[in-house]
Protein backbone atom coordinates (compact mmCIF):
# COMPACT_ATOMS: atom_id res chain seq x y z
CA UNK A 1 0.00 0.00 0.00
CA UNK A 2 0.78 3.32 -0.94
CA UNK A 3 2.05 6.16 1.36
CA UNK A 4 -0.84 8.74 1.25
CA UNK A 5 0.42 12.16 0.33
CA UNK A 6 -0.06 15.08 2.03
CA UNK A 7 0.69 19.02 1.42
CA UNK A 8 3.10 19.11 3.89
CA UNK A 9 4.63 16.16 2.20
CA UNK A 10 3.86 17.98 -1.29
CA UNK A 11 6.04 20.94 0.16
CA UNK A 12 8.97 18.80 1.22
CA UNK A 13 9.70 16.53 -1.35
CA UNK A 14 12.82 17.47 -2.71
CA UNK A 15 13.33 17.20 -6.51
CA UNK A 16 16.90 17.46 -8.48
CA UNK A 17 16.90 19.49 -11.93
CA UNK A 18 20.25 18.77 -14.31
CA UNK A 19 20.89 20.50 -16.90
CA UNK A 20 22.74 19.23 -19.44
CA UNK A 21 24.55 19.88 -22.81
CA UNK A 22 22.29 19.43 -25.93
CA UNK A 23 25.28 17.74 -27.80
CA UNK A 24 26.70 15.34 -25.80
CA UNK A 25 24.53 15.20 -22.78
CA UNK A 26 27.49 15.88 -20.63
CA UNK A 27 26.23 17.02 -17.10
CA UNK A 28 26.82 20.98 -16.53
CA UNK A 29 24.99 21.40 -13.37
CA UNK A 30 22.69 20.21 -10.89
CA UNK A 31 20.16 22.43 -8.72
CA UNK A 32 18.32 20.66 -5.98
CA UNK A 33 15.12 22.24 -4.61
CA UNK A 34 11.64 21.44 -3.10
CA UNK A 35 8.28 23.10 -3.77
CA UNK A 36 9.09 24.96 -0.59
CA UNK A 37 11.76 27.07 -1.89
CA UNK A 38 10.39 27.64 -5.12
CA UNK A 39 7.34 29.18 -3.79
CA UNK A 40 9.17 30.97 -1.39
CA UNK A 41 11.29 32.20 -4.65
CA UNK A 42 8.42 33.28 -6.77
CA UNK A 43 6.87 34.76 -3.48
CA UNK A 44 9.76 37.30 -3.39
CA UNK A 45 10.17 37.66 -7.31
CA UNK A 46 6.14 39.14 -6.51
CA UNK A 47 7.49 41.05 -3.87
CA UNK A 48 10.17 42.70 -6.27
CA UNK A 49 8.21 43.42 -9.13
CA UNK A 50 5.19 45.22 -6.94
CA UNK A 51 7.56 47.94 -5.38
CA UNK A 52 9.14 48.47 -9.11
CA UNK A 53 5.97 49.02 -10.28
CA UNK A 54 4.73 50.73 -7.42
CA UNK A 55 8.15 53.26 -7.67
CA UNK A 56 7.68 53.73 -11.25
CA UNK A 57 3.85 54.66 -11.19
CA UNK A 58 4.70 57.46 -8.99
CA UNK A 59 7.86 58.44 -10.56
CA UNK A 60 8.66 57.71 -14.48
CA UNK A 61 5.31 56.30 -14.87
CA UNK A 62 3.17 59.22 -13.87
CA UNK A 63 4.68 61.66 -16.14
CA UNK A 64 3.75 59.50 -18.92
CA UNK A 65 0.16 58.35 -18.43
CA UNK A 66 -0.89 59.81 -15.37
CA UNK A 67 -2.96 63.14 -16.44
CA UNK A 68 -3.21 64.57 -12.55
CA UNK A 69 0.74 64.61 -12.41
CA UNK A 70 0.63 67.71 -14.20
CA UNK A 71 -2.14 69.06 -12.03
CA UNK A 72 0.06 68.52 -8.84
CA UNK A 73 2.63 70.59 -11.11
CA UNK A 74 0.72 73.09 -11.55
CA UNK A 75 -0.63 73.08 -8.31
CA UNK A 76 2.87 73.34 -6.63
CA UNK A 77 3.32 76.07 -9.38
CA UNK A 78 0.97 78.06 -8.42
CA UNK A 79 1.64 77.85 -4.77
CA UNK A 80 4.98 79.33 -5.42
CA UNK A 81 2.91 82.58 -7.61
CA UNK A 82 0.94 82.91 -4.85
CA UNK A 83 3.50 83.50 -2.31
CA UNK A 84 5.22 85.87 -5.09
CA UNK A 85 1.74 87.44 -5.05
CA UNK A 86 1.86 87.88 -1.50
CA UNK A 87 5.73 89.57 -1.11
CA UNK A 88 4.17 92.03 -4.24
CA UNK A 89 0.95 93.25 -1.61
CA UNK A 90 3.13 95.89 0.05
CA UNK A 91 4.71 97.45 -2.91
CA UNK A 92 0.96 97.46 -4.40
CA UNK A 93 -0.25 98.99 -1.52
CA UNK A 94 2.49 101.40 -2.02
CA UNK A 95 1.71 102.27 -5.79
CA UNK A 96 -2.00 102.43 -5.29
CA UNK A 97 -1.46 104.95 -2.10
CA UNK A 98 1.01 106.71 -4.87
CA UNK A 99 -2.05 106.85 -7.75
CA UNK A 100 -4.86 108.43 -5.51
CA UNK A 101 -2.14 110.71 -3.89
CA UNK A 102 -1.96 112.21 -7.70
CA UNK A 103 -5.70 112.43 -8.25
CA UNK A 104 -6.23 114.18 -4.97
CA UNK A 105 -3.65 116.72 -6.00
CA UNK A 106 -5.36 117.03 -9.81
CA UNK A 107 -8.60 117.00 -8.37
CA UNK A 108 -7.53 120.36 -6.41
CA UNK A 109 -8.35 118.65 -2.93
CA UNK A 110 -6.26 118.92 0.19
CA UNK A 111 -5.40 116.09 2.23
CA UNK A 112 -5.90 116.82 6.01
CA UNK A 113 -5.02 114.22 8.67
CA UNK A 114 -8.72 113.11 8.73
CA UNK A 115 -10.51 114.28 6.32
CA UNK A 116 -10.16 115.12 2.14
CA UNK A 117 -11.92 119.20 1.83
CA UNK A 118 -11.96 120.57 -1.56
CA UNK A 119 -10.55 123.89 -1.74
CA UNK A 120 -12.93 126.65 -3.15
CA UNK A 121 -10.86 129.45 -3.63
CA UNK A 122 -9.08 129.90 -6.41
CA UNK A 123 -5.44 130.08 -5.82
CA UNK A 124 -3.09 133.05 -5.45
CA UNK A 125 0.27 133.22 -6.53
CA UNK A 126 0.94 136.54 -4.36
CA UNK A 127 0.19 134.90 -1.54
CA UNK A 128 2.15 134.86 1.98
CA UNK A 129 3.73 131.74 3.13
CA UNK A 130 2.26 132.93 6.59
CA UNK A 131 -1.32 132.77 5.45
CA UNK A 132 -0.55 128.87 4.17
CA UNK A 133 -1.46 126.13 6.19
CA UNK A 134 0.92 124.14 7.75
CA UNK A 135 0.92 121.11 5.00
CA UNK A 136 0.58 123.92 2.11
CA UNK A 137 3.56 125.43 3.58
CA UNK A 138 5.97 122.13 4.02
CA UNK A 139 4.31 121.09 -0.04
CA UNK A 140 5.51 124.47 -1.08
CA UNK A 141 8.98 124.66 0.66
CA UNK A 142 9.46 120.91 -0.56
CA UNK A 143 9.12 121.89 -4.11
CA UNK A 144 10.90 125.24 -4.26
CA UNK A 145 13.92 122.59 -2.24
CA UNK A 146 13.43 120.34 -4.72
CA UNK A 147 14.06 122.25 -8.39
CA UNK A 148 17.75 122.11 -8.09
CA UNK A 149 17.55 118.21 -6.73
CA UNK A 150 14.82 117.37 -9.49
CA UNK A 151 17.49 118.37 -11.97
CA UNK A 152 20.42 116.62 -10.42
CA UNK A 153 18.28 113.18 -10.21
CA UNK A 154 17.45 113.39 -13.80
CA UNK A 155 21.20 114.58 -14.89
CA UNK A 156 22.30 111.40 -12.78
CA UNK A 157 19.71 108.64 -14.19
CA UNK A 158 18.69 109.39 -17.22
CA UNK A 159 18.31 105.95 -18.30
CA UNK A 160 15.50 106.16 -16.09
CA UNK A 161 13.74 108.63 -18.74
CA UNK A 162 15.26 107.25 -22.15
CA UNK A 163 12.08 106.21 -23.71
CA UNK A 164 10.23 107.31 -26.86
CA UNK A 165 7.72 110.42 -26.02
CA UNK A 166 5.07 111.01 -28.83
CA UNK A 167 4.09 114.00 -28.61
CA UNK A 168 0.45 115.32 -27.21
CA UNK A 169 -0.41 118.17 -29.60
CA UNK A 170 1.15 119.77 -32.13
CA UNK A 171 1.22 123.19 -31.47
CA UNK A 172 3.24 126.21 -29.71
CA UNK A 173 4.42 126.42 -26.29
CA UNK A 174 2.81 129.87 -24.56
CA UNK A 175 3.86 129.01 -20.82
CA UNK A 176 7.07 127.15 -19.67
CA UNK A 177 7.66 125.04 -16.81
CA UNK A 178 8.45 126.98 -14.08
CA UNK A 179 8.43 125.73 -10.58
CA UNK A 180 9.20 129.10 -9.08
CA UNK A 181 5.16 130.25 -9.73
CA UNK A 182 3.89 126.82 -9.51
CA UNK A 183 3.62 126.07 -12.81
CA UNK A 184 4.26 122.10 -13.40
CA UNK A 185 3.94 121.53 -16.58
CA UNK A 186 3.92 123.82 -20.10
CA UNK A 187 0.96 125.19 -22.04
CA UNK A 188 0.57 124.34 -25.27
CA UNK A 189 -1.87 126.51 -27.66
CA UNK A 190 -3.18 124.67 -31.10
CA UNK A 191 -5.81 124.28 -33.65
CA UNK A 192 -9.62 124.19 -32.18
CA UNK A 193 -10.92 120.35 -31.76
CA UNK A 194 -7.21 119.13 -31.85
CA UNK A 195 -7.08 115.41 -30.76
CA UNK A 196 -5.00 115.37 -27.35
CA UNK A 197 -2.48 112.06 -27.61
CA UNK A 198 -0.67 109.64 -25.48
CA UNK A 199 2.86 111.09 -24.73
CA UNK A 200 3.30 106.84 -23.98
CA UNK A 201 2.06 103.44 -23.28
CA UNK A 202 0.57 103.50 -20.19
CA UNK A 203 -2.41 102.64 -18.10
CA UNK A 204 -5.01 105.76 -17.43
CA UNK A 205 -5.35 105.86 -14.10
CA UNK A 206 -7.17 109.53 -13.70
CA UNK A 207 -10.02 110.69 -15.81
CA UNK A 208 -12.42 113.11 -14.20
CA UNK A 209 -13.53 116.91 -14.24
CA UNK A 210 -12.08 119.20 -11.50
CA UNK A 211 -13.00 122.78 -10.93
CA UNK A 212 -10.09 124.31 -11.79
CA UNK A 213 -8.44 122.21 -14.70
CA UNK A 214 -11.29 121.07 -15.98
CA UNK A 215 -11.55 117.28 -17.75
CA UNK A 216 -8.24 115.76 -16.48
CA UNK A 217 -6.78 112.71 -17.86
CA UNK A 218 -3.05 111.07 -16.34
CA UNK A 219 -1.50 108.12 -17.63
CA UNK A 220 0.51 106.23 -15.69
CA UNK A 221 3.58 104.72 -17.58
CA UNK A 222 6.39 102.41 -17.13
CA UNK A 223 9.44 103.40 -14.57
CA UNK A 224 7.41 105.63 -12.24
CA UNK A 225 6.30 108.28 -14.97
CA UNK A 226 2.88 109.71 -15.15
CA UNK A 227 1.71 112.36 -17.69
CA UNK A 228 -1.21 114.68 -17.32
CA UNK A 229 -3.38 116.11 -19.60
CA UNK A 230 -5.42 119.15 -18.64
CA UNK A 231 -8.67 121.56 -19.35
CA UNK A 232 -9.61 119.41 -22.36
CA UNK A 233 -12.84 119.80 -23.82
CA UNK A 234 -13.80 115.51 -23.98
CA UNK A 235 -12.24 112.66 -22.06
CA UNK A 236 -12.18 109.71 -24.76
CA UNK A 237 -10.97 106.91 -22.49
CA UNK A 238 -12.20 105.50 -19.08
CA UNK A 239 -9.95 105.00 -15.67
CA UNK A 240 -8.14 101.27 -16.10
CA UNK A 241 -7.87 101.35 -20.01
CA UNK A 242 -4.89 100.90 -21.62
CA UNK A 243 -3.74 103.50 -24.05
CA UNK A 244 -0.53 103.08 -26.41
CA UNK A 245 2.13 105.84 -27.64
CA UNK A 246 -0.54 108.38 -29.95
CA UNK A 247 -3.74 107.01 -29.02
CA UNK A 248 -6.18 109.69 -29.31
CA UNK A 249 -7.23 109.62 -25.25
CA UNK A 250 -8.78 113.30 -25.31
CA UNK A 251 -10.01 116.93 -27.19
CA UNK A 252 -7.96 120.27 -26.64
CA UNK A 253 -10.83 122.35 -24.91
CA UNK A 254 -10.91 125.44 -22.44
CA UNK A 255 -12.61 124.04 -19.16
CA UNK A 256 -11.54 124.49 -15.72
CA UNK A 257 -10.85 128.02 -13.91
CA UNK A 258 -7.46 128.36 -14.01
CA UNK A 259 -7.49 129.25 -18.18
CA UNK A 260 -7.47 132.43 -20.61
CA UNK A 261 -8.04 130.32 -24.24
CA UNK A 262 -8.27 126.66 -25.52
CA UNK A 263 -4.66 125.19 -24.33
CA UNK A 264 -3.45 121.98 -23.47
CA UNK A 265 -1.48 122.30 -20.15
CA UNK A 266 0.49 119.47 -20.32
CA UNK A 267 2.91 117.48 -16.95
CA UNK A 268 4.96 114.93 -16.70
CA UNK A 269 5.54 113.54 -13.18
CA UNK A 270 8.84 111.45 -12.51
CA UNK A 271 9.13 109.56 -9.25
CA UNK A 272 6.03 111.85 -7.30
CA UNK A 273 8.25 115.29 -9.08
CA UNK A 274 7.75 117.16 -11.68
CA UNK A 275 9.79 117.19 -14.94
CA UNK A 276 10.06 119.87 -17.59
CA UNK A 277 8.71 118.38 -20.68
CA UNK A 278 10.17 120.48 -22.91
CA UNK A 279 13.49 118.50 -21.94
CA UNK A 280 11.82 115.18 -23.61
CA UNK A 281 9.59 116.14 -26.38
CA UNK A 282 9.11 118.53 -29.51
CA UNK A 283 5.94 120.52 -29.30
CA UNK A 284 6.58 122.59 -32.47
Amino acid sequence: MKPRKTFSNWLTNKYLLIIRNEENFAEKTTINYTNARLIFFLFLIFIVMMTSSLFLTRTLMAKWFDPGHELIIMDRYLVDLVDKVDSLENQVRVKDQFIKNIQQILMGKTIDDDSITISENKPQVDQSVEDLTPIDSLFRNEFENTEIALLSVTSRNPAELEQFFFPPIDGIVTRKFNLKIDHYGVDIVSKSNEPVKAAADGTVIFADWSQESGNVIAIQHRGDLISVYKHNSALLKKVGTFAHAGDVIAIIGNSGELTTGPHLHFELWFKGNPVNPEEFISFN
